[in-house]
């Protein structure tokens, strides 16, 4: 930790920035290359987006959507929207899965395992109702003992590196993630990425920063920080203030798939860039999903995508009035050709 501590001080520029992404971090029994991570998300991180991202590259991990638990040891790869992947992907890539019984948990690592993933993600973080109705995700955190179970229960059950996302819990108590990140270590966990807002907040506050530097300090394994990355001078304040050993980016990464590159390997995006990418991403939609759903997918894409645009409510409505994939690819070219005017950083109130 004092050699990080040592580092991390010295992080000044956005090539210093660089610099300190691309150094080796172990993880369990891995070792990735690159710091710089796709976060855990829910409905974002399917197969077509993952495949949109590599095409820039630049990233340490890509994490999967979220993946049933219950579901996971029969899902049939083929057919399903989620527990679905590339071959070349798996060796970096993490399968999310979420489940509130220690076993059900476990069984579903197993096979995640078996299929050759990098590693296993448990999600104690989401707080949509819906997942947290079932017990699952964030609602996991009002029961820290099984909370802490299940992370034991999965240990046990691979050897594969096994990531926790978590938040700050359900009350603003800031002894809560320290002691749930201690626990989560003790009990087997390799890495843990830590959104620190509560439970209830949906972002309508800003994420307290200095309590991802309470929960790296009180661990010794990686702590990937999150939450309001938007630039790379975010990122060097996030790493300065915290001593996080790594940068996980969701929103960010789905408004603007190139930041990886962008913040790694000194990619400048082109004014032509967000029409080829709102292309491909519909392309790669329509090469993994039906037509209905990749018409789905990109609904939920566009918000984030059309963030970036100086007129991003009008674009978005414009966009999304499709009724098909064609006539959506028809919408992106009109619209986006010539290329918009773009902000210098994205209109977040259409972060959903």
């Amino acid at each position: 930790m004092n050699s990080e501590t040592t580092i991390e001080n010295t992080i000044n520029t956005a090539e210093d920035l660089a610099k300190y992404l691309l150094r080796p971090l172990a993880i369990g029994n891995r070792t990735i290359s690159n710091r710089m991570v796709l976060a855990p998300m829910a409905g974002l991180g399917h197969i077509a987006f993952r495949q949109l991202v590599t095409q820039f590259s630049g990233f340490g991990l890509l994490f999967t959507g979220m993946c049933s638990a219950k579901a996971v040891p029969h899902e049939n790869p083929g057919i399903s929207h989620v527990f679905s992947w590339r071959p070349e992907e798996l060796d970096h890539t993490v399968c999310q899965i979420f489940g509130a019984e220690p076993e059900t948990m476990a069984r579903a690592a197993r096979r995640i395992e078996a299929e050759k993933f990098f590693g296993v993600d448990l999600n104690f973080g989401c707080s949509v109702a819906a997942i947290c109705k079932k017990g699952c995700g964030a609602a996991l955190l009002k029961t820290p003992d099984k909370a802490i179970d299940i992370v034991s229960a999965v240990r046990k059950a691979v050897s594969c590196p096994v990531f926790v996302k978590f938040r700050t819990g359900w009350q603003d108590d800031h002894s809560f993630p320290v002691t749930m990140a201690r626990a989560f270590e003790s009990a087997g966990a390799d890495a843990l990425t830590f959104h620190p807002r509560v439970a209830p907040d949906r972002r309508s506050r800003r994420p307290r920063w200095e309590l991802i530097g309470n929960v790296q300090h009180a661990v010794t394994i990686p702590v990937f920080g999150n939450g309001n990355l938007f630039a790379p001078e975010h990122g060097i304040r996030m790493i300065r203030e915290t001593g996080c050993q790594g940068l996980s980016i969701g929103r960010m990464a789905v408004a603007q798939p190139w930041i990886f590159a962008q913040w790694t390997k000194n990619f400048t995006p082109e004014p032509s860039i967000y029409m080829k990418t709102a292309l491909d991403m519909a392309r790669l939609l329509s090469a993994h999903y039906e037509d209905r759903f990749a018409l789905k997918m990109f609904k939920k894409f566009a918000p984030y995508f059309c963030a970036n645009f100086k007129f991003s409510n009008a674009i978005l409505k414009s966009m999304i009035r499709a009724e098909n994939m064609n006539e959506l690819c028809d919408n992106i070219r009109h619209l986006l050709a010539p290329p918009p005017q773009t902000l210098r950083l994205p209109n977040i109130n259409l972060f959903i």
